[in-house]
């Protein structure tokens, strides 16, 4: 399939995450900040936890 894009490159909306599987197409068109936060946080906790045991 091809995708043809117009207007100017920097300011066309691209999503931050695509997934294409089968029959399922999901897009996340912006991950907030928050969400970022929270995963780094509970990376690090459970990495020190697993370091730890």
């Amino acid at each position: 399939m091809t995708t043809t894009r117009t207007g100017d490159p920097k300011t066309t909306d691209r999503p931050a995450f695509e997934l294409r599987a089968g029959g399922m197409h999901v897009i996340i068109q912006r991950v907030p900040g928050w969400l970022v936060a929270l995963v780094t946080t509970v990376g690090g906790a459970a990495g020190t936890w697993w370091a730890q045991r």
